[in-house]
């Protein structure tokens, strides 16, 4: 895979970790129960990012309405790699997009303060179909980050983006299987 289009993520020998943001009622709801719940819909896809700066751009820094709080959700690699078998690039034909369980989607990695990168990051949409698979079997533990994006938000925007770093994940390339890494990489 090149550098362009490569998974960074943090994981480790199990797990994989990956970042979404809900509205509080959602977040506290699925804290409260170790897992998600209602009123998470479970008839929609959902999108997870391994990046946490993509999403810090798509939330903006957990502000953004409908997406104030930022949980960190642990799901089993063995699930990650399940829903990437399936997938389709959302740049596919339409038709082989519609039916897929998973869509893939690469959109450019982003820097503290926004600015688009020269790599991809990827984006992974579970479909309805998967969804009660992701939650009671991927998933594994969820933590609410919103205290520590909120925290790193604040130094970003005071001009101590080096200071917000080390409240960043760790993340780092993923190794995916050849076969999968062909699948879900190939050029758009």
């Amino acid at each position: 895979m090149g550098m362009q289009y490569r998974i960074r993520a943090e994981f480790d020998a199990q797990t994989i970790v990956v970042y979404q943001a809900y509205p509080p009622a959602i977040a506290d709801a699925a804290l409260r129960a170790g897992r998600f719940t209602a009123p998470f819909s479970f008839r929609r896809m959902t999108w997870v990012k391994p990046s946490f700066l993509w999403l810090m751009h798509r939330s903006n820094w957990a502000r953004k309405p409908g997406q104030e709080r930022v949980l960190a959700v642990r799901m089993t690699r063995a699930g990650w790699e399940e829903a990437l078998a399936r997938a389709v690039l959302t740049t596919a034909d339409p038709a082989a997009v519609a039916g897929a369980a998973v869509h893939v989607q690469w959109d450019p990695e982003r820097s503290p303060r926004g600015a688009a990168l020269n790599h991809y990051s990827i984006q992974v949409g579970i479909g309805r179909h998967l969804i009660r698979t992701f939650a009671d079997d991927w998933v594994v533990g969820l933590t609410d980050l919103t205290p520590r994006v909120r925290k790193a938000a604040a130094l970003v925007q005071g001009g101590q983006a080096a200071k917000a770093q080390r409240l960043l994940p760790a993340e780092r390339p993923y190794p995916l299987p050849p076969a999968l890494e062909a699948a879900v990489c190939r050029s758009e």
